[in-house]
């Protein structure tokens, strides 16, 4: 189980390792939101994204076990923030990636030491029946994307941040806009605020056609997409909640908000323009929410992840261009 515990104790495996990011704002986009917008910029983390939180916590937390090697899937920035930490902490690391991940992503996962091994998911192939065979046969540990206590955690030290950062600047009810796939960034955010902002309710963003969370807490089971996991917002593509994530965000989040893939390319644009930052599509649909579906959030100041910012080159021309 995660809790308040276990996230302090991440963060403090954390320190002088991962970076404390910055809470930004916006003039401009306050104006378009109708209301104070704050951006937690997770795309200045480590590797690009938040997943090194998460990685750094797991492999931290593994002690002797990791020591064998660690393996991960992932369709990118898990992959790099695994990779790094094993880089890190001089431990072998294998990741399973889809081949029609963003270039950029595989590249940096190979980049930073990492066994890469590639597979289809277009035709289905399972990447967790790849990961597990591969654990099996050479001794590894296995970190998972989101549904693993120790991932959690580490990402649940996002949700420290913010609190601390909000007090720092007198903000004490906010909606918490967090993007979504699995919901271990989610998860871990809402049990850091639940036990240190108390005013604040998280609510998950995501993409539509691949708004599986925002479905099943409506529901109150999990349920699951359609279809391969393929799209714009591809950090944030699952096929649906995990189970440990899920019992999280039923119990303590809001309605799941969805967007447009437009809207993502908006959000994209604001938060370079006005921000000066870089986010892939995946990282900034709670930023698209926050500017674009106001009508669903309650309260005067909503605080959103801008959670990775690993973009191929030729997809963030194209949307600023």
């Amino acid at each position: 189980m995660t809790g308040i515990a276990e996230i302090e104790a991440a963060a403090e495996r954390a320190a002088g390792h991962v970076r404390r990011t910055p809470l930004l704002s916006s003039p401009f986009l306050d104006e378009i939101a109708g209301r104070r917008v704050y951006v937690k910029a997770e795309c200045l983390q480590h590797t690009g994204s938040f997943k090194f939180r998460g990685a750094w916590s797991a492999l931290t937390g593994l002690g002797d076990k990791a020591k064998s090697g660690v393996i991960a899937y992932s369709s990118g920035n898990h992959a790099q923030g695994v990779a790094n930490a094993a880089r890190l902490l001089g431990v072998p690391a294998v990741i399973v990636m889809p081949r029609d991940a963003p270039a950029l992503k595989i590249e940096n996962t190979r980049a930073l030491g990492a066994e890469v091994v590639l597979y289809d998911r277009a035709a289905r192939e399972n990447r967790e029946e790849i990961g597990a065979r591969l654990a099996e046969e050479r001794g590894l540990s296995l970190v998972k994307p989101y549904d693993d206590p120790l991932v959690m955690a580490g990402q649940g030290t996002c949700g420290l941040e913010i609190a601390e950062q909000a007090a720092e600047a007198g903000i004490e009810t906010a909606d918490v806009l967090v993007c979504c796939g699995g919901g271990g960034l989610t998860s871990g955010i809402a049990l850091a605020l639940e036990a240190r902002a108390p005013g604040f309710r998280v609510h998950p963003a995501e993409p539509e056609g691949f708004d599986d969370t925002a479905r099943s807490l409506a529901a109150g089971e999990r349920i699951g997409n359609q279809g391969p996991e393929v799209g714009f917002c591809d950090a944030i593509l699952t096929p649906m909640p995990g189970q440990l994530t899920f019992d999280v965000l039923r119990r303590l989040c809001g309605p799941g908000l969805v967007v447009t893939d437009d809207e993502v390319r908006a959000a994209m644009r604001h938060a370079f323009l006005r921000l000066k930052l870089v986010v892939e599509p995946g990282g900034a649909v709670a930023l698209a929410a926050a500017l674009f579906h106001g009508d669903e959030l309650e309260g005067d100041a909503v605080i959103v992840t801008a959670s990775g910012g690993n973009v191929d080159p030729e997809v963030f021309a194209g949307v600023i261009g």
